[in-house]
């Protein structure tokens, strides 16, 4: 008799079965696609494939994670059922630009620049904070602003 049945591909674990409602079932299938965060439709697949009756494993294989990540998005939505399994606490680092994107719209709204170079002074000069070409472009561009090329505008010529 062997000693450790699970190194053979056995399963030593409970198997709680998944069963979503109706109006639960037509939400996990939406958002398994089209939820705009790309974790968030991994934890809808993952809770689809336990509720179609894949196991764990299968579930894990099929979404790309872990059986252990499978379970953690279990327990989440046992413990708060889909809003606890939408969840995803991670918080990039904040800008210290960010406090004064208003401030810093406005005045460029107002009196455009020609390069970035004059926008990133412009921002030191209303801010104090000096961030190089590359920050100042990212930013700019996540306030909604974009790169617009200037031209001659065309005039047909004088007929005499």
């Amino acid at each position: 008799m062997e000693r450790f049945p699970f190194r053979q591909g056995v399963s030593w674990m409970a198997h709680i079965p998944i069963q979503l409602s109706e109006s639960e079932q037509t939400i996990v299938a939406s958002e398994r696609y089209s939820h705009p965060v790309l974790h968030v439709r991994r934890k809808m697949l993952v809770l689809w494939s336990v509720h179609a009756g894949l196991t764990h494993q299968q579930a894990g294989t099929v979404a790309g994670v872990g059986r252990a990540t499978v379970q953690r998005y279990l327990a989440a939505y046992r413990n708060g059922g889909l809003e606890g399994l939408r969840y995803w606490g991670v918080v990039g680092p904040v800008s210290k630009l960010a406090s004064h994107a208003d401030k810093i719209k406005a005045s460029l709204s107002e009196t455009p620049v020609r390069t970035v170079a004059e926008a990133a002074e412009r921002i030191e000069q209303l801010t104090g904070l000096n961030r190089r070409l590359t920050q100042t472009r990212v930013f700019l561009k996540n306030l909604g602003f974009r790169w617009q090329r200037t031209r001659a505008v065309p005039v047909p010529p004088k007929s005499h």
